[in-house]
């Protein structure tokens, strides 16, 4: 080999060695800077690990402190003079709820006129308006029937007054002898119903249920129509005074002798003479003035049926 080719040779040696070197160089050279770089970076915060770093951009206001409000002064109530009273004792109570009950009135009086409707009734009505006084009327079939009639049946009932039935025909015989007293009765409150709306179930039998009533089997027919039957306790004996009504009022005032009475009057003109005067009789005696009221029902009748 001549010396041109062995310089040659030694030149390429030498630059591979320089380019080893360099290529060595720059290896070392990346894999220091991405390691000083990775260095400075921050770790990624994990939900087990969170992040306590506060940026400034995330500190909270401060919050005003409200002012406070003047909440006012407790106002001293004086507490009374003297000694305080004891509770009661339980027996104490008891008496006073004894007394209490005996304050309550218990005089009361039913009014009943039978017989109508009649052309004396709107007086009938006016007489008792008047005074504020409510009433039990016992109609009669044939009557209600009367067209010219039933206004007034309306207008008792619209005024508070009850209204109940006293048979169709009045008839002893028919009633009692012939047995019709329930299927009169019957007709008799389908009739109120229609002209009042109402549906009563009590009825009045046409000369007392005694003797008229003796018969158990219609007494049964009575209480399976769930009708009640009373009488009453005293006997104006109105019906027959017509000369005479001054002795209607002395004997209602003989006829009162217990704390609950039911009078026995008609539509007649002599009871509406003297009707103020019995009203103001019973109002002096301390009487408080009921009307007849279904859902309150009490026995009173001559056979002394605890079903009627």
């Amino acid at each position: 080999m001549s010396t041109l080719g062995q310089q040659a040779g030694c030149k390429r040696r030498r630059l591979k060695k320089q380019y080893f070197l360099i290529l060595l160089l720059v290896l070392f050279g990346t894999v220091f800077f991405v390691g000083k770089s990775y260095s400075f970076r921050e770790l990624p915060s994990t939900p087990d690990e969170p992040s306590t770093t506060l940026e400034l951009t995330d500190t909270p206001e401060p919050i005003a402190t409200p002012k406070p409000i003047d909440t006012p002064e407790p106002i001293a109530i004086p507490e009374e003079s003297g000694p305080k009273p004891e509770p009661p004792t339980e027996v104490e109570s008891d008496k006073t709820a004894l007394v209490t009950e005996e304050n309550i009135p218990k005089k009361v009086v039913y009014l009943t006129f039978d017989d109508g409707p009649s052309k004396l009734t709107e007086q009938f009505l006016d007489v008792l308006q008047a005074h504020r006084v409510k009433a039990t009327f016992f109609m009669q079939g044939s009557n209600l029937k009367k067209e010219y009639l039933q206004k007034s049946v309306r207008r008792a009932v619209q005024e508070g007054h009850y209204i109940g039935g006293h048979s169709v025909t009045h008839n002893y015989k028919t009633l009692y002898t012939d047995q019709q007293f329930v299927p009169e009765m019957i007709e008799t409150l389908d009739l109120i119903h229609e002209i009042t709306g109402t549906t009563p179930r009590l009825v009045r039998p046409p000369y007392g249920s005694a003797p008229g009533l003796k018969n158990e089997q219609m007494r049964k027919q009575l209480a399976d129509a769930h009708i009640k039957v009373w009488d009453w306790t005293i006997d104006s004996y109105d019906w027959k005074l017509a000369g005479n009504p001054s002795q209607i009022v002395k004997n209602i005032k003989q006829g009162t002798t217990s704390d609950r009475e039911i009078v026995l009057m008609h539509e007649k003109k002599q009871t509406l003479e003297v009707l103020p005067e019995i009203l103001k009789f019973f109002k002096d005696q301390g009487y408080e003035f009921a009307v007849y009221n279904d859902a309150h029902h009490f026995v009173l009748n001559f056979q002394n049926d605890s079903e009627l």
